[in-house]
């Protein structure tokens, strides 16, 4: 299986200390950050993902939102050159525990957080990173080296 996820979750999860938009969604988010930190494929998607799907019942969701999509854009470009690696729509990667430590260190020193302007969340998110992400559920897969 695989986690599908849209860009700006690639740096939300980065902070994510169990708080949430309501009760299903936070509950839905770790059973997410389980399933990455356990090492399950990360599939990017355009739009609502893994994480969005219990919010996507309600009257005022903003998952598809239009700039809910330029913030996923300008996240993936981000995460992108970080990583070395090209992110869009069908990119498939696996969060293990160097790529994790690679994106919490740039999140750190706000090289990546273009993406989080104007987020209801990014004063928790700052002070997590603040903390050196103290808390925060979300962790990497162990690194399978090849002999």
């Amino acid at each position: 299986m695989t986690v599908r996820l849209r860009g700006h979750h690639l740096l939300c999860l980065l902070t994510f200390v169990g708080e949430g938009y309501t009760p299903s969604f936070t509950r839905n988010y770790h059973v997410v950050a389980g399933r990455l930190s356990a090492g399950e494929p990360i599939e990017i998607v355009e739009g609502p993902d893994d994480i969005c799907a219990p919010m996507l019942g309600l009257a005022e969701v903003h998952c598809h939102n239009e700039n809910i999509g330029c913030r996923d854009s300008r996240a993936l470009a981000a995460a992108a050159d970080l990583l070395g690696l090209p992110l869009g729509p069908g990119s498939v990667l696996i969060l293990d525990d160097r790529r994790l430590q690679d994106l919490r260190g740039a999140f750190a020193l706000g090289s990546v957080r273009a993406a989080c302007d104007d987020c209801e969340w990014s004063a928790l998110c700052t002070r997590v990173a603040r903390e050196g992400f103290a808390g925060a559920v979300v962790r990497g897969a162990p690194t399978i080296l090849k002999s």
